[in-house]
């Protein structure tokens, strides 16, 4: 049985500062986008060094804070491969993505393909995974590697390059976890983000790490948000390998060697930055939205899941949306929501076909919505008023 540990349920310890009007805000973010599709795209890094990549985390996080759903160790998002195309089709891509949560990010980042990533999670628990995942997609070559390490079952023969991700799990699913192996991997993984990398994890940050770890070589690939198997939501195999678009193809960072690369390269160069911070906080977005307008570049996609759910609940909507209009954004710039897809905003029975998808929804339009007084609920957000 995995040793569970349990980040402390402190709520914020800081208050919130009142937030400066919307529309003041969406004014400052109309220029700012202006400034930076007008000046040639040259100051994102090509690559941050270790130490670089470690102060911007430290300097952008917010202290790790309380989510009644203290794990989150995979998505429960069937709509992965639907909205995978949906943004390849559309034409999202480049510059900057945004996302909160675990896995289905690198699938966003696959599709999209930006110059830089940040991830952002109350859960400080969700930078440590982030972290383990970065490290395997470092000691990985390829897809399989990943997974390997990942669960801990030693490679199968008969995959490469240009397996399927079908073939890719259907090659797994018979092999057992082998904890020594799992053991040896987890000792590489520390030793190459605390002594080659040089991150430095506190008592409880290294109990987090180790949480996780367990978590998915216990629960192996059927594992979902909560650890245990459900019929509710998917698994990380089902999210990753059959996850299917309109086409029927399945879609996913893992369903090509191509889309894994694309991840990979990034984590190689430290441009995919987690971070903790809270979506209504004082700090977080407001520290990205900074550091993006130095670099003249632009957010292409801010992934936010059923953030919003929570955030209109607890009654700040108002601070989360004024933290957004902090962000460098474009006319081309969109809030990614599955869960319109599920919702009837845009429903199975009427696919995506190329149309216009709430799921999809234009960050800048959105804003105006808001300052106007037209998005007071959830379902205001989720039917993307413009």
């Amino acid at each position: 049985m995995i040793n569970t540990i349990r980040m402390m349920r402190a709520r914020r310890a800081w208050h919130l500062t009142k937030p400066l009007s919307v529309a003041i805000l969406i004014g400052c973010g109309a220029h700012g986008a202006g400034v930076a599709r007008s000046q040639p795209h040259g100051a994102l890094p090509e690559r941050l060094s270790d130490r670089a990549f470690w102060q911007l985390v430290t300097d952008i996080s917010e202290p790790g804070g309380y989510f009644r759903i203290e794990d989150n160790f995979t998505s429960n998002e069937t709509e992965v491969g639907q909205i995978f195309t949906m943004l390849r089709e559309t034409g999202v891509s480049g510059d900057v993505f945004l996302g909160v949560g675990p896995e289905q990010n690198y699938t966003y980042i696959a599709a999209i393909r930006p110059r830089m990533a940040f991830i952002i999670d109350i859960r400080r628990q969700a930078v440590m995974q982030h972290l383990m995942f970065k490290a395997m997609f470092e000691m990985s070559r390829d897809r399989a590697d990943f997974v390997a390490l990942l669960f801990g079952k030693p490679r199968p023969g008969g995959l490469n390059d240009d397996s399927s991700v079908e073939q890719l799990w259907s090659a797994f699913r018979g092999i057992r976890t082998d904890t020594a192996f799992a053991r040896a991997n987890y000792a590489r993984i520390v030793d190459l983000l605390t002594s080659t990398r040089g991150f430095v994890f506190d008592e409880q940050e290294r109990a987090q790490l180790r949480h996780v770890f367990d978590a998915f070589q216990y629960y192996g690939p059927s594992i979902t948000t909560r650890g245990p198997p459900s019929t509710r939501g998917g698994t990380f195999m089902s999210l990753t390998g059959f996850s299917l678009d309109t086409t029927g193809e399945a879609r996913s960072f893992l369903s090509t060697e191509e889309n894994f690369g694309v991840v990979k390269s990034l984590h190689d160069r430290n441009l995919i930055v987690p971070v903790s911070g809270d979506f209504g906080g004082p700090k977080a977005l407001r520290a990205i939205a900074a550091y993006l307008r130095q670099r003249n570049a632009v957010i292409r996609a801010f992934y936010v899941s059923n953030v919003e759910q929570y955030l209109f609940g607890d009654g700040v909507d108002t601070a989360f949306y004024a933290n957004v209009a902090t962000l460098p954004v474009d006319s081309g710039s969109v809030f990614i929501r599955p869960y319109t897809l599920r919702r009837g905003f845009r429903s199975l029975s009427a696919p995506w076909n190329g149309e216009r998808s709430e799921a999809l929804c234009p960050i800048g339009e959105f804003l105006r919505a808001v300052d106007q007084g037209r998005v007071r609920s959830n379902n205001d957000a989720l039917s993307c008023p413009r």
